[in-house]
């Protein structure tokens, strides 16, 4: 389930100049913004296009190929300089009192077609298209999965034993983000503490996907282009679900499906319990529990509180939160069938607070934005051991893996 590998890994002296945040969290103008004046910033190999002039017009091809020469760059720098013989790390986060520690190895596209690596959501053909031509073109799998476990798993607790008496030492690597995230990593080399892992692994009997679906996904197409050598693992960092913290992936839509915002909030009336909260400052939204959205429209929040007559509690899926929305909210009354590909609907994520909903509908781009209550891990396992999928971007964890702190090189 988790094998040592040689990572490619910025010298201890670099590591937050080289660290940035996952390419996934920030578009192409706040990626150029984060890198602006660091040349070595990670993002400019995650995110190449930044390396090119905004008013550049660049196929996808130009910006892959511009991928691998800025690793070659990074490679001939001393930016990143391949391990010795095959490890393991033990990651530690701190984000105010949460604190999560996992184990970084790779993991197998074998595990991940056979279900032992279990998912929760479908992918966007756009996205995995564009992840799989850039690990290809790069010759390395530059970004982990996140995954967990259930911390009462067998084998969990020699893993939580062994990662107690590795994190209990030095780091060697420690920093602190601008956002107040303090990232610590510990190398793990020696042969008998990586061998207590791997046999403790061996013994977890389901890996679920916490964040990365697009990586997984592509990491297997890669490996059937390829058929060969390196390319049948994937970088992943293994957390126990109990260490992790779940916001919630908010929704906009840019319009109400026809209807004006008092017929939208009549039709809502047939399902929920409609409550108008005159809120100041607006940036902030309802207290929400299970079953309640925040919806903000035409400068006003709303609390919609689900009625127990469309919540199915006996099934898994149905009673999600998320789902709620999709079935009742967005399918029926604004028509968005597929939220994957329906162009009017965004996704926000949780660590953006009600502010940013608020900005986006005042700003005129979208008309209503819903806001929703975490989804748990556990919820999200439950569903995946059913082989179901959630309704797609029904999590937001937090805080994010930093990129740049190890590759998984996969050219010969």
């Amino acid at each position: 389930m988790i094998r040592p590998f040689r990572a490619l890994r910025p010298p201890r002296e670099l590591v937050s100049r080289v660290a940035a945040p996952p390419y996934d969290v920030v578009s192409t103008a706040e990626a150029r913004a984060v890198a602006a004046g660091n040349p070595d910033s990670f993002l400019r190999i995650s995110r190449p296009e930044i390396n090119l002039d905004p008013t550049a017009t660049a196929d996808a091809e130009e910006v892959h190929r511009l991928g691998r020469a800025t690793l070659e760059d990074f490679i001939g720098r001393g930016l990143l300089v391949r391990d010795e013989k095959p490890g393991l790390l033990v990651y530690r986060q701190r984000m105010g009192d949460a604190v999560q520690t996992g184990v970084v190895g790779c993991a197998s596209v074998e595990e991940y077609r056979s279900g032992v690596i279990a998912i929760h959501e479908h992918t966007r053909p756009d996205k995995e298209n564009d992840r799989t031509k850039h690990i290809d073109a790069l010759g390395a799998h530059d970004e982990p999965v996140f995954l967990m476990y259930r911390p009462d798993a067998p084998g969990a607790a020699i893993v939580a034993d062994t990662l107690g008496r590795v994190a209990s030492g030095a780091p060697e690597y420690e920093f602190t983000t601008d956002e107040g995230v303090t990232h610590a990593l510990w190398a793990v080399e020696d042969a008998e503490v990586i061998q207590t892992l791997v046999k403790a692994f061996e013994q977890v009997p389901t890996l679920y996907v916490a964040d990365g679906h697009h990586r997984s996904a592509a990491a297997v197409r890669v490996w059937d282009q390829r058929g060969e050598g390196e390319a049948a693992y994937f970088p992943v960092v293994a957390f126990p679900a109990d260490h992790l913290t779940v916001m919630a992936y908010n929704r906009v839509v840019r319009d109400l499906g026809g209807h004006s915002l008092a017929s939208f909030l009549d039709a809502l009336a047939l399902g929920f319990d409609i409550r108008r909260f005159d809120i100041q400052p607006s940036t902030d939204a309802p207290p929400l529990g299970v079953h309640q959205f925040g919806l903000y429209s035409d400068g006003t929040w709303y609390l919609l509180t689900a009625r127990d007559e469309i919540v199915d509690e006996s099934d898994p899926i149905e009673r999600l939160d998320v789902s709620l929305l999709q079935q009742h909210v967005l399918a029926p009354l604004l028509g968005i069938d597929d939220p994957r590909t329906d162009k009017r609907i965004a996704f926000v994520g949780g660590i953006r607070d009600a502010a940013e909903l608020v900005r986006l509908v005042d700003s005129g781009a979208f008309a209503v934005a819903f806001a929703l209550h975490p989804t748990s891990p556990v919820e999200v396992m439950d569903v995946a051991d059913l082989g179901e999928v959630m309704p797609p971007k029904s999590t937001w964890f937090e805080p994010k893996l930093r990129s740049g702190l190890f590759v998984h090189p996969i050219d010969s």
